[in-house]
């Protein structure tokens, strides 16, 4: 009798990728729109006939991937469409310390360029839309729910603004995990250093955001590089203090 028990464990995250998809395509034909709350696990169980471990597996996967937005208590709702498939960098695919110190450096080619064309292209709609998201960001997590997707929905909007596809299908697909912000959670653990690092990082979005606002290319562009040197500066110093504790 042949041995099946290479192939059972990777059932459940077949599951999970087939369920992961059934969702994405409900986003990407309409049926499911940006602000629309998903079933509750028990709902998706039974309409999708799968267990609640796979179910999880699917919303953590599609939260990582800045699809959803899963607040506490209330429930889990759409962010935005995703990206079309194809693309090989992804969630999947920042793991380490190290990849997301990479992906500040592929970053810093995207939008920079990104910060420029939207002083020079932004509408005032596509203005008033990064206005909104900066405001989520500043107010905190008691206000916007998950700091971290308020962090990528503002630089996404940047890449709206910009009004090229590519990068926003680009930013779309690496969702969340482009954020570095959980990493350094845990580095800046007292009160003073978080509230310093937070003022830090308040202050270089809203300076991104007076360059756009006021059409200056030139300064929309210095200022991202500023945010993004200084975050991967940032993530740097949390790797080592990690490093230091943990000896």
């Amino acid at each position: 009798m042949p041995d099946q028990t290479s192939t059972a464990p990777q059932k459940p995250r077949r599951l999970a990728e087939s369920l992961v998809e059934r969702f994405a395509q409900r986003m990407r034909d309409g049926t499911l729109k940006r602000g629309d709350k998903l079933p509750t696990e028990a709902s998706i169980m039974a309409s999708e006939g799968v267990s609640r471990s796979v179910v999880r597996e699917a919303l953590s996967r599609m939260q990582a991937a800045g699809l959803v937005d899963t607040q506490h208590g209330v429930g889990t709702f759409v962010l935005d469409m995703p990206a079309p498939e194809g693309f090989n960098v992804g969630p999947a695919t920042i793991v380490l310390l190290t990849d997301v110190l990479d992906l500040l450096e592929f970053r810093l080619s995207l939008e920079v360029q990104a910060a420029g064309m939207a002083a020079e292209r932004a509408s005032a709609q596509a203005l008033e839309e990064l206005q909104q998201a900066l405001q989520a960001l500043l107010q905190g997590p008691e206000k916007s729910g998950s700091t971290t997707n308020a962090d990528f929905q503002f630089h996404l909007k940047i890449a709206k603004a910009a009004g090229n596809h590519y990068l926003i299908d680009i930013m779309k697909h690496l969702g969340t995990k482009m954020i570095p912000r959980t990493r350094m959670n845990s580095a800046y653990t007292g009160q003073s250093n978080r509230s310093t690092y937070l003022a830090g990082i308040n202050a270089e979005h809203q300076q991104i955001f007076d360059a756009i606002a006021s059409r200056q290319v030139d300064a929309a562009r210095a200022a991202m590089f500023l945010h993004l040197s200084n975050s991967r500066m940032r993530l740097r110093e949390a790797q080592q203090v990690q490093a230091f504790y943990s000896e």
